[in-house]
């Protein structure tokens, strides 16, 4: 079993872009900028945000945070946006999910200007994106695809299985993989809360991704021997060893998989520093600076 480890090629991505963004300087180039949008006081929200500020730090291109209270109404939001949109200092726009239950999130993400749409959430990207035209990739899929073709895994007329249909990452990443294109050309499955026969499609997988949200759902009994597993998932469950704290597990019961498969990425240290690789590169993209 070899593991396929995020955050040591995230860092190494990293790297490079601190290094293209010492040239920009040289040339006197304006850096890339990033505003983030935070809304409310959600805890898992501000650790992902400082988590994208600090790698914004790291790589040397300029970051702005914007706080909102969580009773913001929506023609606040929507009104701060345009002002980012009307920006030319501001390259890209990130706005944070998930929202306070009144504000529409698809409504608010798709006002975002698509060539600052450094999630390719936005309706004209996820088009793009179907027609295999360039545009900023949603983050998590991108960050994948990066894994994938960093340690070489052959997806080519493999059978690659996707347990969650989010329009964040399985619906997109379906999308990624079965292109013509490497990493893709896989016969892609997308499995849901209703599919039927759920662990046979799993066990049918060369590559099975796990991204349905819930703690080592996966289980050896549902894995191939020998498949590539990757875990999105990133679940806080309490830590029976220290009394009121809590630990993260992923969707893949990773200990009781890890043995039968090929490769498999931890949790944490897998796919989550991958997505914030990912969003770097589109901050960089929509800047006008493609890696």
């Amino acid at each position: 079993m070899q593991l396929l480890d995020g955050r040591a090629l995230s860092g190494q991505l990293q790297q490079k872009l601190a290094r293209v963004t010492e040239t920009l300087k040289q040339q006197d180039k304006p850096l890339p900028h990033l505003v983030a949008i935070l809304v409310g006081n959600d805890a898992a929200s501000h650790t992902y945000v400082r988590s994208k500020i600090k790698a914004c730090e790291r790589v040397g291109i300029r970051s702005t945070l914007i706080r909102l209270e969580e009773n913001v109404s929506e023609f606040s939001l929507t009104d701060t946006i345009s002002r980012l949109n009307a920006d030319p200092s501001v390259h890209g726009i990130l706005l944070q999910l998930p929202l306070p239950p009144h504000l529409p999130a698809d409504v608010l993400t798709h006002h975002i200007a698509p060539e600052k749409d450094v999630d390719g959430f936005h309706f004209i990207n996820a088009g793009k994106m179907l027609k295999g035209l360039p545009c900023p990739l949603p983050a998590t899929p991108y960050g994948i695809l990066l894994l994938l073709e960093h340690y070489r895994i052959e997806t080519s007329g493999k059978h690659c299985v996707i347990v969650g249909r989010s329009d964040i990452v399985g619906r997109p990443l379906s999308v990624l993989l079965s292109r013509n294109h490497y990493p893709g050309n896989c016969t892609v499955t997308l499995c849901h809360s209703k599919s039927e026969n759920l662990s046979d499609h799993c066990r049918s997988a060369d590559l099975l991704i796990a991204a349905i949200g819930k703690p080592n759902f996966i289980q050896a009994s549902m894995v191939k021997p020998g498949a590539t597993v990757i875990d999105v998932g990133i679940n806080r469950i309490a830590d029976s060893s220290h009394p009121g704290s809590f630990r993260l597990v992923g969707d893949v019961d990773f200990n009781a998989v890890a043995p039968i498969c090929s490769h498999i990425t931890p949790v944490p240290g897998g796919v989550g520093p991958m997505t914030i690789a990912a969003l770097l590169l589109n901050t960089f993209y929509v800047a006008g600076y493609p890696q």
